[in-house]
């Protein structure tokens, strides 16, 4: 297919094909050639051409749901990447900086003072009341 600038102001740097025209993806700006090539395609076709939807079947056909995404999620290459779990909600992580040792310095259960050091300890045991953080 031959190389043509559509738009009379279109900059030199946006490349089209004669198929641009017709695809669905195609934007008709002299600043944005297309939604998937912002600066045009680079040879003499494009693997991303779509006909324009005609009625709402053919913008059912494509728009598939796979195309859907959960949010913080991303497809790479064709597979479905999603964030990773936080360990704690906020809530729970409020209570933890609320009642623990490491930031409060006393047993969450009884009060009694907690030996600080540097580094803090690995595990936090209160001797006067039994209290063990099981969080390691």
């Amino acid at each position: 297919m031959p190389i043509v600038n559509l738009p009379q102001n279109t900059p030199m740097s946006c490349r089209y094909i004669s198929a641009c025209q017709s695809c669905h993806f195609f934007t008709s700006s002299s600043y944005l050639s297309c939604a998937i090539h912002p600066e045009g395609v680079m040879g003499d076709s494009c693997l991303d051409w779509r006909p324009i939807p005609q009625n709402d079947e053919d913008i059912r056909f494509y728009s598939p749901d796979e195309q859907w995404e959960p949010e913080g999620a991303s497809y790479y290459n064709g597979e479905l990447i999603l964030p990773p779990r936080r360990h704690l909600s906020p809530l729970e992580q409020e209570y933890l900086l609320a009642t623990h040792p490491l930031f409060t310095g006393h047993c969450p259960q009884c009060g009694t003072a907690m030996p600080m050091a540097d580094p803090p300890p690995l595990h936090w045991d209160c001797d006067r009341c039994g209290w063990k953080d099981d969080s390691i």
